[in-house]
């Protein structure tokens, strides 16, 4: 009913032509720019419904903050805990379950702390803490750092600045910085597909439910911003969480592997 909903909204924004008059300002993750999620996405919307996109590529983290200060009309993130604490503060509304992969584990091909096929997400990190071996944080507040930090306290460990490597960089550079150095970082699985080529790095740890990465996307809230283009906000999670914008993210694959399941629509 919702998602019928948003397709009308959509159909008559579209109508009236009134989006046309501005841009959608979107703040999203490093994971759907850096995997190419976005250059696909956006160019059908964009000659679809005539509107213009402006991509702002930032952690989950620092995409909330835009949009709790107005910075933003739309963010794209994935921290569920953030997200709701982002709705129930009154800073977004419409919040929209889009998509979502999971993060895995990568490290040296040697894999020193011997985790290679490891299923546990919290058993793999205790290995790499108890033999101190090198680990690369993006440390950036982002839904990939949130998730790293979630699994260190489950894991009961607090990491030693010895071992531990904050880059305060999106996931790309991330993956970079662990190859340069022989070491283990978490990442999700698009943005590893995208980059495994150029790495010497290994996929060593999958599969754990601990490392489910969902996707959300929410309109800011015109209330408090009523300067926020609200009417391009829900006609961009309109399009994505439609049946073809459902679609194209389902279709997106890399080497014929999918990078994102979408969840908006249920087959």
């Amino acid at each position: 009913m919702m998602n019928k909903l948003l397709l009308v909204i959509l159909i008559c924004i579209i109508g009236t032509g009134i989006v046309q008059a501005e841009p959608i300002r979107l703040a999203t993750t490093t994971s759907t720019e850096n995997s190419g999620l976005l250059k696909v996405l956006i160019p059908y919307f964009e000659k679809q419904t005539g509107n213009v996109v402006h991509v702002l590529s930032v952690g989950t983290g620092q995409a909330l903050r835009m949009g709790q200060d107005g910075n933003v009309d739309v963010v794209l993130v994935h921290a569920p805990t953030a997200e709701m604490r982002f709705v129930d503060a009154g800073f977004g509304l419409n919040r929209r379950s889009l998509m979502y992969n999971d993060f895995v584990i990568v490290g040296p091909t040697d894999d020193p702390a011997n985790i290679h096929g490891e299923n546990n997400a919290v058993r793999s990190l205790q290995k790499i803490a108890r033999g101190k071996n090198l680990f690369v944080s993006r440390g950036d507040d982002s839904g990939t750092h949130k998730k790293e930090l979630q699994l260190w306290k489950k894991a009961q460990w607090k990491p030693e600045i010895s071992w531990y490597r904050e880059v305060g960089q999106g996931m790309g550079r991330a993956l970079q910085i662990a190859d340069e150095l022989n070491a283990y970082t978490i990442t999700d699985r698009g943005t590893w597909l995208v980059m495994r080529a150029k790495l010497s790095l290994k996929l060593l740890a999958e599969g754990d439910a601990e490392l489910y990465n969902p996707y959300s996307i929410i309109a800011v809230n015109p209330a408090r911003y009523p300067s926020i283009n609200y009417l391009g906000a829900m006609s961009l999670i309109a399009w994505l969480t439609s049946v073809e914008g459902q679609n194209r993210i389902r279709n997106f694959r890399l080497q014929g592997q999918p990078l994102f399941i979408p969840t908006a629509i249920k087959n």
